[in-house]
C-alpha cells in the first residue's frame, strides 16, 4: 500500500496536520442527536458506542440558517457562512432582481479544504447523496476557483491558502453524488463506473438507500485505495419522515452503524457531525404547523413584500419548502415608521421566536449583502411559509418534520480518537460543526 502523506496545509487561515491514516468526516444531514441515542438505547448501534467510548461524542452549534447548504458550505471551508458566502438553499439576488438557488461554487467566497488537500499530497474524495452538492464540494478540485474565475467574488483569497491545482479541467480528486452515480465520468467526477465498484445500482433520491449508498462507496474508495481524506454527506429523507423511535429510523441507523464498523476496520480516523437536527412542525391534529409570513404582511400593509424561504431547494418532497427561518424585502420606499412597526408586527406574531434587522449579518455570521431587510425565526413546532398557494402541501401531509431554526442548531459532534486535552476543552466548551476537520487533522491522537 502507497504510504499517506502528512504534509500540512492552510485554508482559511488554518492549518490541517493530517494523520498517516484515512481521514473520513462524515456528515449526516438531519440527523438530531436524538436518532443516534434512540438507536444506541437499542442496541443497534454497536460500532458507533464503542467509537463514542474510545473517542468523543458531544453536540456542536451548527451554523445558521440550519439548512443543508449553509453548513456543509461550513463544514468544507472550516469558516461561517459570513466568510464562504453560502447564506441558504435559495436568496433573492437583488442585483439581478431574481430568486436563485444556490447550489453551485460560484456562489463560495471562498476555496474548501480539498484542493489544498490534494495539493499537500492527499487523495481526496467527496461523495454526496444529492447532487445539488456536488458542485459545491468540487470547487477547485478540478482547477476551477469557487468563482469560475481567478478571485473570489466579494472577498480576498485567503492570504495563508494553498494555490489550486493549476491545469484547469483536471481530475485531482473525485467526486460524485449517489443520486447521480451512474453518470460520473473519469473526466467529469475524477472516476467511473461507480456502481460497480460499489456493488449496487444508483439508489432513488427519495429513500434510505441514497444515504447508506455514500457510506458504502467511501468505504469501497478507501479499500481500492483511491481516497486517504474524504467527506461524505448523506441526505435527510428519513429524518424529515420518520421520528427517532420509528422502525424505519432505527433500521436507517443501524446501516448507518455497520458502514461506521466498515470503515473504522479498515484504520480510519473518523469524525461525525451533521448540518441541522430536524424537529416536528404540526399541530395537534398532525397538520403542517405554518406561519404563512407574506401573506400575514400583506394581508397587513398592503403588497409589495417579498418572503424568501432559504430551504427552498429542488427535493421539496422532504419538506414542501417549509421550514424555521425565512427572509423578508420590505416594499421599496418603506418609511422608518413603517419598518419599525413592521418589525414589531414580526415579533408578536405567535409562533415566532426571533427577529432580526440589519444586525442579523452580524448576529449570526451570515454575509450581509445576501439578506433582506428582516430575518425570522420560528419555534421548535413551527414552519415559515409565503403565501398557501405557494406551497403544495400534499407531499407532508402525513406529517412535516423540517429544519431551519435555533432549534434545529445543536448537531452531533463525535470522533472515534480520544481528543488531546487542549481540544477535549474546545469539545466541551462551544464548538461548531465546522470545525470537525479541524478537530480530526490537528485535535486527535491517532
Amino acid at each position: 500500500m502507497t504510504a499517506i502523506q502528512t504534509t500540512a496545509f492552510t485554508v482559511n487561515g488554518r492549518t490541517y496536520r493530517t494523520p498517516p491514516r484515512p481521514v473520513v468526516v462524515i456528515c449526516l444531514d438531519g440527523s438530531a442527536d436524538e436518532y443516534l441515542d434512540a438507536a444506541l438505547a437499542r442496541g443497534r448501534m454497536p460500532n458507533f458506542q464503542r467509537m463514542s467510548v474510545a473517542g468523543h461524542r458531544g453536540l456542536a452549534r451548527g451554523a445558521l440558517p440550519s439548512f443543508t447548504n449553509v453548513n456543509n458550505a461550513s463544514i468544507v471551508t472550516g469558516v461561517p457562512p459570513s466568510v464562504h458566502g453560502i447564506s441558504g438553499n435559495f436568496f433573492y439576488d437583488s442585483a439581478a432582481g431574481e430568486e436563485v438557488m444556490m447550489n453551485s461554487g460560484k456562489f463560495l467566497r471562498c476555496e474548501t479544504i480539498f484542493p489544498a488537500a490534494a495539493h499537500a499530497g492527499r487523495k481526496v474524495a467527496v461523495v454526496t447523496a444529492k447532487e445539488k452538492l456536488r458542485d459545491i464540494f468540487a470547487a477547485g478540485l478540478f482547477g476551477v476557483p469557487p468563482s469560475g474565475g481567478e478571485s473570489f467574488p466579494g472577498s480576498q483569497r485567503p492570504e495563508n491558502s494553498m494555490p489550486m491545482p493549476a491545469k484547469a479541467g483536471t481530475p485531482s480528486g473525485i467526486a460524485f453524488s449517489s443520486e447521480k452515480a451512474g453518470q460520473a465520468g473519469k473526466g467529469t467526477h475524477g472516476i467511473e463506473h461507480v456502481d460497480k465498484f460499489v456493488g449496487q445500482p444508483t439508489p432513488p433520491i427519495y429513500s434510505a438507500e441514497a444515504s447508506l449508498y455514500v457510506l458504502r462507496a467511501g468505504a469501497a474508495l478507501i479499500e481500492r485505495g483511491l481516497a486517504d481524506l474524504l467527506y461524505l454527506s448523506t441526505t435527510d429523507f428519513v429524518q424529515h419522515k420518520f421520528p427517532p423511535e420509528a422502525p424505519e429510523a432505527l433500521d436507517f441507523y443501524a446501516g448507518i452503524d455497520e458502514q461506521l464498523g466498515r470503515l473504522l476496520k479498515l484504520g480510519a480516523v473518523v469524525g461525525l457531525t451533521a448540518d441541522h437536527g430536524m424537529n416536528a412542525k404540526q399541530k395537534p391534529d398532525g397538520s403542517p404547523n405554518v406561519i404563512y409570513l407574506e401573506r400575514e404582511l400583506t394581508e397587513r400593509y398592503g403588497p409589495g413584500f417579498r418572503v424568501i424561504l432559504p430551504i427552498t431547494d429542488p427535493y421539496v418532497v422532504h419538506h414542501g419548502a417549509l421550514g424555521s427561518f425565512a427572509v423578508v424585502h420590505l416594499p421599496p420606499g418603506v418609511t422608518a415608521r413603517r419598518k419599525f412597526n413592521v418589525l414589531h408586527f414580526l415579533n408578536h406574531l405567535p409562533g415566532v421566536t426571533e427577529v432580526y434587522g440589519r444586525n442579523a449579518a452580524e448576529k449570526l455570521e451570515l454575509p450581509a449583502d445576501r439578506l433582506g431587510d428582516f430575518v425570522v425565526m420560528s419555534g421548535r413546532d413551527v414552519v415559515l411559509g409565503r403565501t398557501p398557494e405557494s406551497h403544495d402541501l400534499k407531499a407532508v401531509e402525513r406529517g412535516l418534520r423540517s429544519h431551519g431554526g435555533r432549534y434545529e442548531e445543536m448537531v452531533p459532534f463525535a470522533f472515534s480518537e480520544a481528543l488531546t486535552p487542549a481540544y477535549a476543552a474546545r469539545a466541551a466548551a462551544d464548538p461548531r460543526n465546522f470545525d470537525v476537520f479541524d478537530f480530526v487533522c490537528n485535535g486527535t491522537r491517532a
